[in-house]
């Protein structure tokens, strides 16, 4: 398969999985509102999660990959099977027990991870009651990432990239098939855990038959040879994934806190920062993730040929457009926030004070999108010089300022205090990685940044000031539309979308912030 065949795959397997996610959080929305039964599902949902990144994806798959093409190339693939069925039954052997030991311990488990939920009745035993069906997921979701690598190892993209769409749709269809045979007023958090569940194990069977197919079948091996006469590339392997693991870790213990603190603020609470989180997610995975992937490859490479001219200003022009996709985005957020949310999110059980809430709680995450691009950007930088420590030193200390800004503003603001600490924080860390750039002297702004930079932040100012004047127009025609779910408002929001989106691009072109070909360059890449 060509490289573009091979990217168009996987890119189109993630927008898939984006839609249908989509979809999957307006029916949440319908179904479990900002509730305390949503509050408990969430947390339910985010405790296996806490430990995904540290078992699975990015962490096992940056370093499983190479070391199986390595295999295949050098000792066939033979060999290569060997190596994989080790490490296939290292790691089921180590969820397995991880697994059964945070069953026993649930209940211990949910009072650290959410200690607030027992001051509302039935919130914590619900809470344990759903993280017992969704843990589990761990240990599937996490051979799906081995069985994933092994299947990208050998050129088939496929099938790896559309199993995160079969939970999407598998959580979409429990809510319909599931929840009207349960007898509980819970219902609907019920199915939605069993249906994560269960889409680990469809996700399981829909991998393994493609691994079969291509040819890659392997077995477990006995607890015994897993656990205790570790092959020595099992040994390589883990030595490799342990700097990821710390980043994750990091990351992971971030996460931690901040629903550790949420638990205390009330009800609702989690469900408003979850829903705005999502809302706040899709332009930082789309841009800042693309950003980030096309820029690293082309960092390498003028690293190693010491060629630091070509390095900078290639970090340039993707500074140029993170800044403008994510100033534009965030305007857009800000602006835009409550129509949004009431539109996709405001039916069923989900009410008019869920949207104000949720809305509230996306406006002070958008603050900081624009320093999630710019950490997203400048992290390659460090990646292709192979320094894996500066971001997590950096990751280190945002997370000791998260908490303590954390504890300080939600005295005040509550949810939303949480929120701004998360926001202050990305923008001390972006600080970061500029100082620290500033300082090796590596990089600097060149002058053709310095020249489109004000014309970028014009542009953005142009498209807010439109929106705003839109904004004011249709409250004249069309008094209280904000407010309102129903079609003319989807209609008046869809004009407000396309219209700053027109507005941004026009001028940001006639003013010359950024010229076509460098976002063509980008894409191609």
């Amino acid at each position: 398969m060509s490289l573009v065949k091979s990217i168009a795959t996987v890119a189109s397997g993630t927008a898939l999985s984006r839609i249908v996610g989509f979809i999957r959080d307006v029916l949440i929305a319908r179904f479990l509102g900002a509730s305390m039964m949503a509050d408990a599902f969430f947390v339910a949902l985010r405790f296996p999660n806490l430990f995904r990144s540290l078992f699975a994806e990015g962490t096992l798959n940056v370093a499983f990959v190479p070391l199986l093409s390595g295999q295949i190339q050098t000792k066939g693939e033979q060999k290569a099977r060997v190596f994989a069925r080790n490490v296939f039954s290292f790691l089921f052997y180590v969820l397995l027990i991880f697994t059964i030991l945070m069953e026993i311990f649930m209940p211990d488990m949910m009072f650290i991870l959410a200690p607030g939920f027992e001051e509302i009745e039935g919130k914590l035993p619900l809470t344990t009651a759903l993280s017992r069906i969704t843990f589990p997921f761990l240990i599937f979701v996490s051979l799906v990432s081995l069985l994933a690598g092994m299947l990208n190892a050998v050129g088939k993209f496929w099938a790896a990239a559309f199993t995160p769409t079969i939970l999407n749709l598998t959580m979409i269809a429990s809510l319909f098939l599931i929840a009207p045979f349960l007898s509980t007023s819970y219902a609907p958090a019920y199915a939605l855990s069993i249906g994560i569940l269960l889409a680990g194990v469809i996700e399981f069977i829909f991998l393994f038959y493609h691994i079969k197919k291509a040819g890659l079948m392997i077995g477990l091996t006995s607890p015994i040879k897993a656990l205790f006469h570790v092959s020595a590339e099992v040994k390589t392997l883990l030595k490799k994934m342990a700097p990821g693991v710390l980043g994750s870790g990091v990351y992971q213990i971030n996460l931690f806190f901040d629903t550790f603190l949420v638990s205390f603020v009330g009800a609702g609470a989690i469900s408003w920062l979850n829903y705005a989180h999502h809302l706040f997610q899709l332009p930082v995975g789309v841009i800042g993730t693309a950003v980030g992937t096309a820029l690293l490859p082309v960092l390498s490479k003028h690293i190693k040929l010491n060629d630091l001219k070509s390095a900078n200003e290639q970090l340039n022009r993707s500074l140029e457009i993170s800044i403008a996709m994510s100033v534009s985005s965030m305007i857009g957020l800000m602006l835009l926030a409550e129509p949004i949310v009431r539109i996709l999110f405001e039916r069923g059980i989900f009410t008019s004070t869920d949207s104000v809430n949720t809305a509230y709680a996306l406006l002070v995450f958008a603050i900081g999108l624009p320093a999630y691009m710019l950490t997203k950007t400048l992290s390659p930088f460090f990646f292709a010089k192979g320094d894996t420590k500066t971001p997590v030193k950096i990751a280190i200390l945002g997370v000791f300022l998260n908490v303590i800004l954390a504890l300080i503003f939600m005295q005040f603001w509550g949810y939303l205090g949480i929120a701004l600490a998360t926001g202050i924080t990305v923008w001390i860390n972006a600080g970061q990685y500029i100082i620290r750039l500033k300082k090796q002297g590596a990089v600097s702004i060149d002058k053709l940044a310095k020249y489109r930079l004000p014309r970028i932040l014009g542009a953005a100012l142009l498209m807010a000031l439109t929106l705003i004047g839109l904004k004011y127009l249709f409250n004249i025609f069309s008094p209280g539309w904000e407010n309102q779910n129903g079609l003319l408002s989807i209609l008046l929001l869809g004009c407000l979308v396309f219209a700053g989106m027109f507005v941004f691009a026009a001028s940001i072109i006639l003013l010359k912030g950024i010229l076509l070909q460098d976002i063509k360059k980008l894409l191609h890449r």
